[in-house]
């Protein structure tokens, strides 16, 4: 449902991929193209802002890439779907981690053909997913897959925070 077609996005796909000579080479070509020409904004977009919004923009957060990434490949004819998880920071050489700073994210996984099978691209940051990746749970879109979902009453007022750290272990 938050993966309409649409006519720009298609054209976008279409554009961009051009001269491909592989499913593989047309969505690494997507991959890279809408990290290279939308700006990551946290303060752009929320959990309801639309496909067609951000991608006119040209801003918003991973959901959105993974999202857009989504509709360009299916107006191509490459099936896709949505993958939501942890991603792995590193810090800056000579800087100590972080606790609490790893996030959810979110990425794409895209049929590449018999050969190659699914293979999951992280639009955000242009990258062929790694193990830093981890997934939590796959989709269609975001609907899927939300961490959330349902109603809290409570008395009072509440306050949540969540903190994540991903760990590898020896």
């Amino acid at each position: 449902p938050r993966v309409a077609p649409d006519k720009d996005v298609g054209a976008y796909a279409r554009d961009v991929t051009a001269g491909c000579r592989s499913v593989l080479d047309a969505v690494s070509a997507v991959n890279r193209a809408l990290h290279e020409d939308m700006r990551y904004d946290p303060e752009a977009t929320t959990v309801e802002t639309p496909l067609k919004e951000a991608f006119s923009a040209r801003h918003g957060v991973c959901q959105d890439f993974s999202h857009i990434m989504i509709a360009c490949l299916r107006e191509i004819g490459v099936p896709s779907g949505y993958v939501s998880g942890f991603l792995r920071t590193k810090p800056p050489e000579g800087q100590p981690r972080l606790e609490g700073a790893d996030a959810m994210h979110a990425w794409v996984s895209a049929w590449c053909g018999v050969e190659a099978g699914w293979v999951e691209f992280d639009p955000t940051n242009a990258l062929r997913v790694s193990s830093d990746h981890i997934v939590v749970s796959r989709g269609r879109d975001y609907s899927d897959v939300a961490p959330v979902k349902g109603v809290l009453w409570t008395a009072g007022s509440q306050t949540t925070r969540q903190a994540v750290d991903v760990i590898p272990l020896d």
